[in-house]
């Protein structure tokens, strides 16, 4: 009968040896709470599964860095909470307000106008844009289409990350308020 090695004892053999045996051990031992982690995030069997094949990958590249200070599985809890809330994140950032393509902001499109409806919304929002101050539209401008980060939007005006987020959601909230007046008229 195979010996039944600790948590802390796969580790430390796979990162000395490198034998995929101490991390195959390690993987059908956490597989399933990792996987009902991440569905519990994502709610959909296949992302959930993408995600725990993705925390995995990432865990063999991190377990170096096991420090041995907690449980492994409290450690590896912690890896997978923190990335499914990553992607999470990812993904609400990509459905939130981009400036363009944001289809909650311009409407229903019907099928037989969608061209025009579409021109149409993007001269509204161009003008919404410009309705907003200078520093709105540089703050959306440079988070929504040239992508920069919340940091370096932070380090570039100094301000905190958590000013930026909030100026954000103002000039967001203003610029669908000032569209919603433009194509009214």
């Amino acid at each position: 009968m195979a010996r039944r090695y600790s948590d802390e004892e796969l580790v430390s053999g796979f990162v000395e040896t490198r034998q995929n045996d101490f991390f195959e051990q390690l993987y059908d031992r956490y597989c399933h709470k990792v996987h009902s982690k991440c569905l519990s995030f994502t709610k959909d069997q296949v992302q959930a599964e993408d995600l725990t094949q993705d925390i995995f990958l990432k865990l063999v590249t991190k377990l170096d860095s096991f420090k041995y200070q907690a449980r492994f599985s409290t450690w590896l809890y912690s890896i997978t909470h923190n990335y499914c809330t990553d992607q999470t994140r990812i993904k609400n950032r990509r459905d939130e307000f981009t400036i363009g393509n944001d289809w909650d902001l311009i409407g229903p499109v019907q099928e037989e106008n969608s061209t025009e409806q579409l021109e149409q919304s993007a001269h509204h929002l161009k003008q919404a844009m410009e309705m907003l101050s200078k520093e709105e539209r540089q703050l959306l401008m440079m988070k929504y289409q040239q992508e920069v980060s919340i940091k370096e939007l932070a380090d570039q005006n100094n301000l905190t990350e958590s000013a930026v987020k909030m100026r954000l959601k103002r000039s967001r909230d203003r610029l669908r308020q000032f569209y919603w007046q433009v194509a009214a008229v």
